[in-house]
């Protein structure tokens, strides 16, 4: 556990492969929404996959045969998140914030743009939201991907910022279903190696001071 601060905690799950990881997702998910744990943000870094998320149409912006991903150790997995066809993988930081919404979802999503927006500007970085585009960018290059489910009034799902991501493994999709937009890191912004634990400790903080404020209730039933 890297932080726990008034209103939720944070933990690091290391390395998990994916389905593990969204097990791990809705058993905590079930317990926030009982109100038998506090909310939590997961951080994990996973092996190579792909998901697709509810806008995504099977295979629709997976520019490269299944057989080729397999190959390459990258398996697909239809997730119930939103937004398209994103990867996962080694030198990513994925978290996965398991916070009470209710009617919240607006604030919530800038509010998680924000926090990562922070954790850029320690390294320098000029990060934004963009207009009818999720995530956050560095100019016309995404750098975090956003997209989250919500249930029982409980987001999950989250972002994935890439810290030192091969970004190679982006061309065999479409990420996102953005056609005319680039992805990046913060290993390719900076030109240098980054340490992923440092990411994650700032991240952590800076979700502590983003959410400072933010109203952790369940909506009146």
């Amino acid at each position: 556990m890297l932080n726990v601060s008034e209103t939720f905690r944070v933990t690091d799950l290391g390395t998990l492969e994916y389905l593990k990881a969204l097990d791990v997702q809705h058993e905590v998910h079930g317990k926030v929404a009982a109100r038998e744990m506090e909310p939590t943000l997961l951080l994990v870094e996973h092996p190579a996959v792909l998901t697709l998320g509810r806008k995504a149409k099977e295979g629709e912006n997976i520019i490269v045969p299944r057989e080729f991903l397999a190959g390459q150790g990258i398996s697909v997995h239809a997730i119930e998140r939103g937004g398209d066809v994103t990867y996962h993988g080694p030198g990513q930081l994925v978290g996965y914030p398991i916070f009470p919404v209710g009617r919240r979802v607006r604030d919530f999503l800038r509010l998680l743009e924000g926090a990562l927006i922070k954790t850029l500007a320690r390294y320098g970085l000029e990060a934004s939201g963009s207009p009818g585009y999720a995530g956050v960018w560095v100019g016309d290059e995404k750098v975090a991907a956003i997209g989250v489910a919500i249930q029982k009034h409980v987001a999950f799902h989250g972002f994935a910022l890439n810290v030192s991501t091969n970004l190679d493994h982006f061309s065999y999709i479409i990420p996102c279903g953005i056609q005319d937009r680039g992805v990046t890191s913060l290993q390719k912004l900076l030109g240098r190696e980054i340490n992923m634990q440092e990411v994650k400790n700032f991240v952590a903080e800076d979700f502590r001071q983003t959410f400072q404020e933010y109203d952790f209730s369940f909506p009146e039933l």
